[in-house]
Order: structure tokens, then C-alpha cells, then sequence
């Protein structure tokens, strides 16, 4: 049959409030312009983000109600420990409440100022934290990711070619990591091929240098692996999964993403030194390296959600849900960044509003409008998330003024999907009454979390 069902039933529900056109137009002033800002309940379809949104199976509830919460050496630790090195394969796992607790330790350890640290595209806690231990974060993305329109299969890529050359032109010591994003979020959510996998880890064997992976979407992209690389396609995705981290020294991991799990995280390595430092580190600012921050329910949820997240009905299913809205977003001229990704539709606020100056925050204008006029939650990955550099007070357009529609696993039907659809082509058909926007309040940091802004009064129509 042609018809993809979610493949599972709902057994718990719970209330969306349907709040009107003018208490959304109050409520986001009154958030300074910030759908970060706004509370929860005041949001009909909240697709801000797919970290820690999910909705848990029955056996994920279960594993929860087993939660060990002993301090030391609880069993809900070894049950999770067990899970993460059968699904990743590394040796030494050291348990954080998130992945960017995950990464402050990674880079604390490793990352010295005046360090240069590669990636495909970093996402946001990793630039800064990099950026806060003095390092240089550098994205080198394939040629594919810079055309949001071009259909290609693994637009996550890194080049490689462009990695040899900041090698050779860092000189010896300056990279102390080469890393990699699956999939690759600030670049509309495109997978990384297998085979672009094994030539970043030749060049870092090559040259030296540790090669990690950030890996909290690590099954949607052994699933497109699966779906568009040669000779891959009757592979189990479980084993393309554990050859992906063969090939790499280490990872971080937000199991908030494709792991299920509310809250969680962990730090992966094959180097039994470097674990000792991370687990001193961990003792100091998150908890015993049995827990790390974490409850044993937590641990127990992340046990049981690393493997249904293997399950190839759901990950179908996933894939087609998101490739649903992103295709007939893009039939009716709506442009988006092209082909869907796994976890997010990514609308190309550049070509949508091409009248918003970068510096005038485009994709921030778009995400409003959303809110404004259906409710609908998005995330800007533009000029407002990377357009500032924290050293300088730089400010510049970012590659790509992107919205994130994020979709939560398991939380949306298919008539959410439908809904977020027709308002998204809605407000397409108004776009030119948007303008632009000026900030009036951030932080030097991920300034897009906290950060307050105001219409820039003659740019928006009526």
C-alpha cells in the first residue's frame, strides 16, 4: 500500500489549548519577539524543537518506574552503559544531563585557545562551546549544502578536500578534533553518506587527530544511508549504525533526540586516559560518573529508546511524515531546503522573504509570523543563531537564513502536519507584508535563546 500509518497507537492524549489570532499578537510582543519566550501552553503546535519533546513508548514508562535512584553503582547505570556500547560500540561512556554538557567536557579537555576545531557545520552549544574555551570553530560544509533547492542525496557531507587544506594551513597541534554532525541540523537536517564517513576518518588517522561524532540524530542518518547510498540498501540499520562509529574516536550524544528520552546525554571515547579526565571533570560540575546528572529513570528511559529508535517501521515512517510536509510545501513554491531531511522541514527564509535584509533577521520575521498567525512554534538558524561573533561583536549574514519546523517523535498526527501545512503556504501568500526586525537585548552567547527584539517600523505592511 501506498499510505505509510504510524506504527503505533496513542494511549495517553493531552490538551492543546487553541488560543485566537489576537491573544497570539499580544503574547509575542509581550515575549520580546522571542518564540523561545513564550510559554508552552500559549503555543498550539510547538515544533521549536525535537530535543527532549518525544513522547515515550509503554516500555519506555516502564524502564522508568525500574529507576534505580542509589547514588553509586545503581543498576539503571549498567542497564544504560550496556545499551550504549551494544547500539554505539565504544568502550568508556560517561553519562551527562545533555549533550552540550556532553560537549563542554569534550572540548574542555581538549580545546586550547587559538584551537581550530572542523566540522561539517557546527550546531549551536558546540560553536560556543568551543567558542568559550578560546577555540575556533570552522564549517566546512559540501558545495551541495550552500543551494537549499538542489536535490542532492547526502548534503550533510563534509568536504574533504577543504578539511586537507585547513590541515595543512593550521600546522601541527592547532586541531585537537576533527568532528562530525549526523545529521547535520544547522545544514537543513541532511545526512552524511557512509562513504563521506570513511574519508574523514582516513583523514584524521591520517594526520592524527581524534575524529568524533555528534550523534543525537544517529539513526535517521543510518537510515538515509540505508535509503540513497549504494550497495547499503539491505543493510540492517542497527549495523550501518555500528559501522558509522567504527570509524570514529569518540562522539557526544543528546539522547533527548533520537533516543527518546525527556532529558539525558553522554560522552563516548576509545581512550581510557582521556575517559579518566572527562569522568574528574564530570565528579566536579555533573555528578558521580555512574549517574552523571541524570536520575536512574532517565538512564532506564535512554536504555530502552536507543534501540526502539532502530526499529526500521518507525524510521520509515519518520522519514515519510517529514518528507510529507516538506514536499507539498515545496510543489506549491513554498521554498524549503530540499530533499527533507529526518527530523525538521527547514524553510529558506532568504528566498521567502527576499526582501528582509540578513541583517534585518529574515528567518526570525518568518518564525513570528508563524506564531502570529496559527500558533505554530518554529526555530530561526540564521543570522540571529550565528550571525555574531562573540570575540569581536562582529556581525554578519550567516550562510543560510533557515526556520526549523521541528517535529517531535511520535507527539503530531497527521492532521497537525496538515494544519502546520496550510498555515506555513498562508502566510507564503502575505510574505510580503513582513519586515524586518533590529535587536534590542542579548546575551554575548546563544543570543537567539534569550535575546529581545523590535519591528523595524516602515518595513512591515499593514
Amino acid at each position: 500500500m501506498k499510505t505509510i500509518i504510524e506504527p503505533f497507537r496513542i494511549k495517553t492524549v493531552e490538551p492543546i489549548r487553541l488560543t485566537t489570532a489576537a491573544e497570539r499578537a499580544r503574547l509575542i510582543v509581550e515575549a520580546g519577539l522571542n518564540p523561545f519566550r513564550l510559554r508552552a501552553e500559549d503555543v498550539v503546535i510547538d515544533l521549536l524543537t525535537d530535543s527532549g519533546t518525544s513522547a515515550m513508548s509503554a516500555e519506555g514508562w516502564a524502564a522508568i518506574m525500574r529507576g534505580d535512584e542509589s547514588y553509586a553503582g545503581a543498576r539503571s547505570w549498567y542497564r544504560f552503559q550496556d545499551a550504549v556500547q551494544r547500539v554505539f560500540g565504544f568502550e568508556h561512556v560517561v553519562p551527562t544531563h545533555q549533550g552540550r554538557a556532553a560537549e563542554r567536557i569534550l572540548f574542555g579537555i581538549l580545546v586550547k585557545p587559538g584551537d581550530v576545531v572542523p566540522n561539517n557545520t557546527h550546531f549551536d552549544t558546540t560553536r560556543a562551546n568551543i567558542e568559550a574555551n578560546g577555540g575556533h570553530p570552522v564549517d566546512l560544509p559540501c558545495a551541495a549544502a550552500a543551494i537549499p533547492s538542489l536535490e542532492a542525496p547526502f548534503k550533510g557531507d563534509m568536504d574533504v578536500d577543504a578539511l586537507e587544506r585547513l590541515l595543512a594551513d593550521s600546522g601541527p597541534g592547532r586541531v585537537p578534533l576533527i568532528m562530525l554532525t549526523i545529521t547535520n541540523n544547522s545544514g537543513g537536517g541532511q545526512p552524511v553518506s557512509l562513504a563521506n564517513v570513511r574519508a574523514v576518518s582516513a583523514v584524521a588517522r591520517r594526520h592524527g587527530i581524534p575524529f568524533y561524532l555528534d550523534a543525537c540524530r544517529f539513526a535517521e542518518n543510518a537510515w538515509f544511508i540505508k535509503q540513497r547510498e549504494p550497495g547499503q540498501h539491505d543493510r540492517p540499520v542497527r549495523d550501518i549504525a555500528l559501522e558509522v562509529f567504527s570509524l570514529a574516536d569518540g562522539c557526544t550524544m543528546s539522547a533527548k533526540k533520537d533516543a527518546f528520552a525527556n532529558m539525558g546525554g553522554f560522552l563516548c571515547t576509545r581512550d581510557p586516559e582521556l575517559a579518566r579526565q572527562e569522568k574528574d571533570l564530570l565528579i566536579l560540575t555533573e555528578g558521580y560518573p555512574t549517574y552523571g546528572g541524570l536520575a536512574g529513570r532517565d538512564l532506564e528511559a535512554i536504555a530502552v529508546g536507543l534501540f526502539e529508535v532502530l526499529d526500521e517501521d518507525y524510521l520509515q515512517y519518520r522519514a515519510a511524515s517529514t518528507a510529507y510536509l516538506c514536499d507539498r510545501l515545496h510543489a506549491a513554491g513554498v521554498p524549503v531546503m530540499r530533499p527533507a531531511g529526518g527530523h525538521a522541514v527547514y524553510l529558506d527564509a532568504r528566498a521567502f522573504l527576499p526582501h528582509v535584509p540578513s541583517l534585518q533577521y529574515p528567518g526570525q520575521s518568518l518564525s513570528i509570523e508563524l506564531y502570529r498567525h496559527a500558533g505554530i512554534r518554529a526555530c530561526e538558524i540564521g543570522t540571529v543563531m550565528f550571525g555574531l561573533d562573540p570575540h569581536t561583536g562582529a556581525e554578519k549574514p550567516a550562510p543560510l537564513e533557515l526556520v526549523r519546523l521541528a517535529i517531535p517523535r511520535r507527539v503530531y498526527t497527521q492532521s497537525h502536519i496538515d494544519y502546520v501545512l496550510e498555515a506555513t503556504l498562508e502566510v507564503f501568500e502575505d510574505r510580503d507584508r513582513l519586515g524586518g526586525l533590529r535587536i534590542t537585548e542579548a546575551p554575548r552567547f546563544l543570543r537567539h535563546f534569550t535575546a529581545r527584539f523590535e519591528e523595524i517600523e516602515g518595513t512591515w505592511g499593514g
